[in-house]
């Protein structure tokens, strides 16, 4: 019998969390899931993500707010999801201390 491998997203956060925290969980050539751990982290100001890949993100635990470069702004809270298409820029502007995100690039 083959041993299955059990993973908890909500063990191993540590205590201090001086910078975002991004761990690979699994991947192959064409998706990426990762765990995110932030604790009041945004983006720098003027930083603006713009990535090749769809970005599905999950907000496990916490809260966060979104701004896309249109103006458009997303208010994330435990339990929600949002899709990010390919090359739609956009940024972190905020997030509530020890906030925990799944996200997958696809």
């Amino acid at each position: 019998m083959q041993e299955v491998s059990i993973t908890n997203l909500y063990q191993g956060l540590p205590a201090e969390i001086p910078e975002e925290i991004f761990e690979t969980l699994a991947q192959n050539e064409n998706v990426k899931i990762e765990r995110i751990i932030s604790d009041g982290h945004c983006s720098p100001t003027g930083f603006w993500y713009d990535q090749s890949q769809n970005e599905w993100v999950m907000m496990l635990d916490g809260s966060a707010r979104l701004e896309y470069f249109d103006g458009a702004v997303a208010s994330l809270n435990a339990g929600d999801a949002v899709l990010i298409p390919a090359h739609t820029k956009h940024r972190v502007a905020s997030t509530a201390p020890r906030t925990v995100w799944l996200a997958v690039h696809f």
